[in-house]
This record gives structure tokens, sequence and C-alpha cells, in this order.
């Protein structure tokens, strides 16, 4: 890069030198596992995200100097010299007079974090604005959850605290060379779906700043996901990139780590050990699981039934390489803004390139739909995905493809709740039958609106509301994911219990509800559950 592509955003440069980057496990060794494998909290993020109430290696000293003394008690140990991360006590009550849009817009402030208390040696990077935290145990901020939140305090009218989150991911970008799966120092290893250039649309949309401001922040983050790809030979994969037999380079999901998610310790360990592979082998692909969003699916599984099972790094992703082709494309239209032709005509070089590769090998013409494709078998994978709608969310598809895509979703991805994430049920994973997440049916809207299929779009739009609002009228708040069934119901599976809060969610139905002013969730309240309330029409399918 030139001197003219320096970022333009003032950041604290204390809090850029200050940044400590070692996990928890590189920091406490011994330690770390005593804990996690002996379950000392129920669950494994919990110790990761414990601050210290020394500095961590006298911690560390202490406990080699007494884990071997008869008696020693680890439970006391970590009570002793770590302090419990929880969100502070609020005297938020939902509000019974309050409507499903005024409840979402008395919550921002309730997941609102001030950087400024970030704890000393925990494993909390800092940023240098305040952000929004998705709830429940996800204290943290989380990138591709940030983009649907974002939708909604838009719609709310949160500008600077949009303009706060636009700036936090600028900052990760020129910092870390990429944003990391949140702001936490063991998920330094891995992204998330790369949704920045659909930020940058958002905040040029919202006023907050040009999208051209971010080209540098673009354009590194392009370097992150295509590192390599310039050095590879038919059949060939390093790290995020893929060269394919024809030599076309798509890409798949990937970890720089081979070993348990710390997060998910003991988890991980026991998954691997069910699994006939190298252990190491079936961490990355948890760990690939978790950069794509969707941990975890059957859409990564040789086996619907064992995530052990996982081949995550073995499967080329529709959704990817749609949010990569996007970020190309806007690469290119940005640096034509800015005078600089030759990387705009480059940038629009690499996305035609991987819109015809996406066309060979995503594209399943016979069954009229996007398939991910598995790259060690040379095969398009047979399992269905909501993930098919994404390159009509960014606008790679043709008409014909779009419409034959739109038939298929209504066919077999519409239930009576809104978008089906798979077609799988009884996997056990919470990215399957019957559940459903708001991102899925927000991407899913807009992309078949953005090519007409209005009635289909609308269809996914008042199913949703309507399950988000009867649950929010039965229980008093909103939910990280949901049951797509008439009978209406708690969402299960996964690794952890369902979470309430929700960032994604709240953005999502904010976004919609504007959008549709008619519909039965404008009337619902919290807790004035209807005797009616699983009979609606909306439900029925």
């Amino acid at each position: 890069m030139t001197d003219t592509d320096l970022s333009p955003f003032d950041y604290d440069t204390h809090a850029i030198s200050s940044a400590d980057t070692l996990t928890p496990a590189d920091r406490y060794q011994e330690l770390f596992v005593a804990v996690q494998t002996q379950r000392v909290f129920e669950d494994s993020k919990t110790f990761v995200d414990c601050a210290p109430r020394q500095h961590p290696e006298r911690i560390l000293e202490a406990y080699r100097a007494s884990s071997g003394e008869p008696g020693f008690d680890l439970k006391a140990f970590v009570a002793e010299y770590f302090e419990r991360y929880e969100m502070k006590p609020t005297e938020f009550v939902a509000n019974p007079n309050d409507t499903l849009s005024e409840h979402i817009d008395r919550l921002w402030p309730v997941l609102t974090r001030q950087p400024r208390k970030h704890p000393e040696f925990s494993s909390l990077l800092p940023l240098p604005h305040e952000y929004v935290v998705p709830g429940g145990r996800f204290t943290e901020l989380y990138y591709w959850d940030s983009y649907f939140t974002m939708l909604g305090l838009d719609e709310s009218g949160h500008c600077e605290l949009l303009r706060s989150m636009a700036d936090n991911f600028a900052y990760l970008i020129d910092t870390y060379g990429h944003v990391p799966n949140g702001n936490r120092t063991y998920y330094l290893s891995r992204s998330q779906p790369p949704v920045f250039a659909l930020m940058t649309d958002l905040f040029e949309e919202s006023g907050v700043h040009r999208a051209s401001d971010y080209l540098p922040q673009l354009r590194k983050e392009h370097a992150f996901w295509t590192d390599g790809d310039d050095q590879l030979r038919p059949g060939e994969a390093h790290r995020r990139c893929v060269c394919l037999d024809d030599g076309s380079v798509l890409n798949r999901y990937w970890d720089e780590r081979d070993t348990p998610r710390e997060e998910s310790y003991l988890e991980d360990i026991e998954t691997a050990g069910s699994s006939s592979r190298p252990a190491h082998e079936v961490y990355r692909d948890l760990r690939a699981g978790a950069e794509s969003g969707w941990d975890f699916s059957s859409r990564w599984l040789g086996d619907p039934s064992r995530l052990s099972s996982i081949r995550t790094t073995q499967i080329i992703p529709v959704d990817l390489n749609s949010f990569l082709y996007k970020l190309e494309r806007q690469i290119a239209r940005l640096s034509e803004i800015k005078g600089q032709q030759g990387c705009a005509s480059a940038f629009n070089e690499r996305a035609n390139a991987r819109l015809a590769a996406i066309d060979r090998y995503l594209w399943n013409d016979q069954q009229g739909a996007y398939f991910d494709y598995d790259w060690v078998k040379r095969a398009p994978r047979d399992n269905l995905t909501a993930a098919t709608v994404t390159p009509l969310f960014v606008k790679l598809a043709s008409a014909d493809q779009a419409g034959r895509v739109a038939n298929i979703v209504r066919e077999r991805l519409l239930a009576p709740g809104g978008l089906s994430t798979t077609e799988i049920s009884g996997s056990g994973e919470q990215w399957d039958r019957p559940n459903g997440w708001a991102p899925l049916q927000w991407m899913g809207i807009r992309g078949l609106q953005h090519y007409g299929h209005d009635a289909l779009a609308l269809q996914i739009e008042e199913r949703w509301l309507s399950i988000v609002s009867l649950l929010f009228e039965r229980d008093s708040k909103l939910m990280e994911k949901y049951v797509l069934r008439p009978c209406v119901e708690h969402a299960t599976g996964g690794e952890y219990p369902l979470q309430d809060g929700f960032g994604w969610t709240n953005g999502v139905t904010r976004k919609l509800m504007q959008e549709d002013p008619n519909h039965e969730a404008h009337r619902c309240r919290a807790g004035q559950c209807r005797p009616e309330w699983a009979q609606t029409d909306s439900l029925r399918g």
C-alpha cells in the first residue's frame, strides 16, 4: 500500500501498543489444562473469560508451587486468583407497555460495552470505542453478528454507536490484519464470514462514513483471505485458499491453530476422541466450523449424526465465496471512485474469475440451486442449505438462477416460521432443522427482493416476525435462534444453552418491523400471551 492508503481514523495508540495477544492456554499452560479438563466451570468459556487478580506469571508460579501439595483444591485456587467475568446486574425489566420495537430500543444500552473498562491481562482485546455484544454468554464483540445488529442500530437512530462500531472494525483490521471471530485473544487465529464490505455500504447509507474511507481496510482483509493464492497449483490448498482442477481459486474456512478451541476445550477433546482421524485434524475442522459462523451444522459433517465426522476444511462454501465476491466488487468500485484505475481493473478481474468458478463448482444446474463443493472428493455436496440464497443477497446470480433458487426455497426450505437452515433434522446441531436464525432470514428476504421475488420474501418476513413476536409475548425476551414450526417452543441443540439478548435477532427484527408497519408484531406486548398465540395464519404453513 502507498502512503495515501493509510487509515483516516484516529485510534488510541496506547490501546494498540498495550494489546496483549497471549491466549489463556498460552499464558496459563498446565493450569489452563487442569481447569478445563477437571470442569471447574460448567461452561468451558467461563474460565477463558476470567480476569486474573494478580499478574499471570505470579499466578502460574503459585499454582506450580501448591498444586502438588496434599489436599490441593483447584476450585478454591481459581476462585482466589481469578475474577469470573459476568455482566453487571441491571435493573432492566421488560415493560408490558412497550411494543417490540420499543423493547429492542431499550435493550441497546444494556448490550453496549465500554472498552475503557477492559480488565488487565484478561483475554478481552481492547477496542478504541464502545460496542454492542450479542448477550447471554457472549460478552464480547462478534464479527458477522455485528453487521446484522447494526441494521437495528441504524433503525433505532444510534448513529454515534454505529460510527463507533465502524471504527472498531477498521481498528481491528489495521491492528491484526483481519477481523477476529470476536475481540478475545483466543479468537485471533480465525475470523468469521467476511461481511465488512456489507458494513461499509451500511455506513455510507446511514451517513456514518463514506464507504471509500475504508478502502485500505477492505484491501487488507482481502489479503488475509487470499494469502498464498498466487502460489497454488491445481489440487493444492494453503490456509483459506484452494486451487481447483482448472486452476480456479476459491476459498474455504480455516484456523491457524489445530488444538482444541479454548472456549470449548473439553468438548473438542471428547469430539476428537470419538473419531478415527488424527486429533489435530478434527480440531482444525472444528475451529474452521467456528469461523464459518455455522457452529455446528450437518453442512460440515461427513455423517450428519456425528460431529466427529466434521470436515469443514475440505468444503468450499457458497456463502464464503459470495461474500468474497462482494468484497472484490466493492474494492473495485471504491478504487474507481478514488481514481485508482489499475486496482479497480485488477479486482474486477478477480471478481469475474470468482464468479466463473462459483458457476462451475457451486451452481447445480440439475437441481437449480447453489451447493457447497467438496474439493477433496471433487464433487458437489448434496445437502441443500439456506446458504443457497447468499449469491442472491450479494447480486452475483443471474435472473434465471435466482428464479430457480426461489423455487427450491419455496419447495424445500420454507417453514412455518421462516427460512429453514438445512433440510436435516435430528442431528443435534443448532445450525440444522428445525432451528431458524435471524441472519439467514435477512439474507433470504433481501436476496429474493433483489430479483423481484417479493411475494416469497414477504412470506419469509411475515412468518419470522410472527415467531419472534409470539415468543416475545410469552417470555418477554428475544432469543438467539428459534424453532420454525407451529408449536412454538425454545430452540435446542449445540454446545451451550439457548441464549437471550440477542444482538442479531434484535437488529434484523427491528429492521423488518420498520419495513412492515402493518405486521401483527407491532401490536404485541411483553408477557401478554394471547390464547390463540400458536394459531396465527402465518404459522400454519
